[in-house]
């Protein structure tokens, strides 16, 4: 699959078939279902390429031709025009990941009635934030990051880790959450232990790796920090590359899918099952209990905004590839446990403005421009 997104990078908008016979909109197919790509790219190894993972494995499985677009800009008027673009090609079902398409879903909802929308990490509404509406078409995935987050954070300090980094993207919902749960994690853990640990904190604006970024997190290392927490797509790779190049050798957290298979750096990953969550969307769209009204019990149904998390198993650590020394199974299933009995409690964005508003002790953080 890495062989295949590679070598559409150079387009400015890519238009890739999948599923079925494996054709493309060039050789005239029509595919069913089309994603895109919000400001990250298709290979990142994170948010887009885990949730077009779901709508490929999906469309293989059911023999439904899949395609992805990359919009020109991460604009609305853009957005927008990708999902005309989509219609056109024939598309019976979008899948936008990312909140920068909340107001583009809210306008076309409404305009293609018979399309399906699929909305990952927002819910649709106006460019005034003043009117939410998710039609009977469109349904609203979000995720409680700021779960897995925290026990991201609350394993690093139990794992041993003193002084630790948040390296994020651009400071979007679901990038904050994932940071604040990740102080609050490491501030509990702390707490637990007696001790008081250090954590720098910084966004870099975007979502691709860069040597600026290679270089603050390379200067991380080097002044003591052991593992960070790189959380923004392609941001990872340069966290990554910082350390295995740091002597000794540095420790990074993924987000969003397992990215072990990146670099052997990778210790862990505060992931969110993206791909599950869009087979389950479009099992119940193509099942036909999405459009169901007289079933409240169907969870991915149109017309819904959903929050998945830790209750829903669809949050937390891959325990299987992570390579923890201290840190254990039973101690993961007990923090586990108490996120979803309710008697752990954790901060997102919406409690918070800044990290440094999360009260947490326990915490040294210094919150880098």
């Amino acid at each position: 699959m890495k062989k295949m997104f590679a070598s559409l990078l150079a387009l400015s908008m890519v238009l890739v078939g999948c599923g079925g016979d494996g054709g493309d909109s060039a050789s005239g197919s029509k595919p069913e279902i089309v994603m895109l790509t919000d400001k990250g790219t298709i290979d990142d190894k994170s948010f887009n390429q885990g949730t077009y993972e779901g709508v490929k494995a999906y469309a293989d499985k059911n023999g439904i031709e899949c395609t992805y677009i990359k919009p020109v800009d991460a604009t609305t008027d853009e957005y927008n025009n990708s999902i005309d673009q989509a219609v056109k090609s024939g598309a019976k079902v979008v899948v936008c990941p990312g909140y920068l398409f909340e107001e583009s879903i809210y306008i076309k909802q409404t305009e293609y009635p018979d399309v399906k929308f699929i909305l990952i990490d927002g819910n649709p509404h106006d460019a005034s934030y003043e009117d939410y509406k998710t039609e009977k078409n469109t349904i609203g995935i979000t995720f409680q990051e700021e779960q897995s987050g925290y026990l991201a954070g609350y394993a690093a300090v139990k794992d041993g880790n003193t002084s630790l980094g948040f390296m994020g993207g651009q400071a979007v919902p679901a990038v904050m959450n994932f940071g604040y749960g990740y102080v609050q994690g490491a501030n509990d853990a702390a707490k637990e232990l007696g001790i008081t640990v250090k954590m720098k904190y910084h966004y870099t604006g975007g979502f691709s790796a860069t040597p600026e970024i290679q270089t603050k997190a390379s200067s991380w290392y080097k002044d003591g920090v052991t593992i960070v927490f790189g959380c923004g797509g392609s941001v990872g790779n340069s966290v990554m590359a910082a350390a295995e190049a740091s002597n000794p050798v540095g420790k990074v957290i993924g987000v969003d899918v397992d990215q072990s298979s990146e670099s052997d750096t990778v210790v862990t990953s505060a992931y969110k099952k993206l791909g599950d969550a869009v087979q389950k969307a479009l099992e119940s769209i193509y099942s036909g209990d999405f459009d169901k009204t007289d079933d409240t019990n169907i969870q991915f149904r149109g017309g819904q905004n959903i929050v998945l998390g830790a209750k829903d198993g669809d949050v937390g650590l891959p325990l299987e590839t992570s390579k923890f020394e201290k840190f254990t199974e039973a101690d993961y299933n007990a923090i586990y446990d108490k996120i979803v009995n309710g008697s752990v409690t954790i901060k997102n964005n919406k409690d918070a403005e800044s990290p440094k508003d999360l009260n947490c002790s326990n915490v040294e953080l210094t919150i880098e421009n």
